[in-house]
């Protein structure tokens, strides 16, 4: 019954940004920690950016440090990634998970950055 549902997904021009957010239903999961991965086309899931269960500390891969934040409204049950100077390079399908046992993941936004 526990749900992650994402959204904010899109096309965007190189340079652009956008926020996603992805809201959970069946738990309150301000207790866990939470994070973001993708998925492009002919490659394997990567990670992308965590947040702890506070939202006091996040962490972010090479790719996107620098670029991507990572923040939660707990009273929201929401977790949100903001995308900046996005790159052609970015373009996948953008996975919500919660650090859950057992874990849980959302259906996944896809965002398009085009060049």
């Amino acid at each position: 019954q526990v749900q992650l549902v994402e959204s904010g997904g899109g096309l965007v021009q190189t340079g652009g940004s956008l926020r996603l957010s992805c809201v959970a239903s069946g738990r309150t999961l301000s207790r866990d920690r939470m994070a973001w991965y993708r998925q492009a086309p002919g490659k394997e899931r990567e990670f992308v950016a965590g947040i702890s269960s506070s939202g006091a500390f996040t962490d972010y891969s090479v790719a996107v440090k620098g670029r991507f934040t990572i923040s939660r409204d707990n009273a929201k049950n929401t977790v949100y990634l903001q995308m900046t100077s996005l790159k052609p390079e970015d373009t996948a399908i953008y996975y919500c998970n919660a650090n859950t046992n057992p874990p849980y993941w959302g259906q996944g936004t896809q965002v398009t950055v085009s060049s």
